[in-house]
């Protein structure tokens, strides 16, 4: 039985790949998507136990505008974002201090590219409550 759903939003078919065989190793259901708008349909239609998100995706922005959308809408805003990007490494802003700021940075947890398959892990069974 799976351990709960999680859906992995990355433009990057190789790091969707990657995450989804880490994941579906430790029994979790994983849904993907390639894009914002796909992304957004199957916070909808999946209902998540708990989203990835990459920042930079058809735009630099698009994982930022996809969590605000997911935490202003009241039948998503509950659901746990964990957002993951090579941004700090490209542009020396560090977005980890100011996750879980609402107006900012709505999401609950962010981890840098390259992330360690056993931080990813330990990560989102934190946020699951699986730890």
């Amino acid at each position: 039985m799976a351990k709960g759903k999680i859906l992995l939003v990355d433009d990057d078919a190789d790091m969707r790949s990657s995450l989804q065989a880490i994941l579906e190793g430790r029994d979790y259901d994983v849904v993907t998507a390639d894009s914002r708008e796909e992304g957004l349909a199957k916070f909808e239609s999946e209902r998540p136990d708990l989203a990835i998100l990459d920042v930079m995706m058809a735009t630099w922005q698009d994982g930022f505008e996809m969590a605000r959308q997911v935490k202003q809408d009241s039948r998503l805003k509950d659901i746990p974002i964990l957002m993951l990007t090579g941004v700090k490494g490209k542009s020396g802003i560090d977005f980890k201090t100011n996750a879980g700021d609402e107006t900012w940075l709505p999401v609950d947890a962010f981890l840098d590219k390259p992330v360690d398959s056993e931080i990813l892990v330990a990560e989102v069974e934190r946020l699951l409550g699986n730890s």
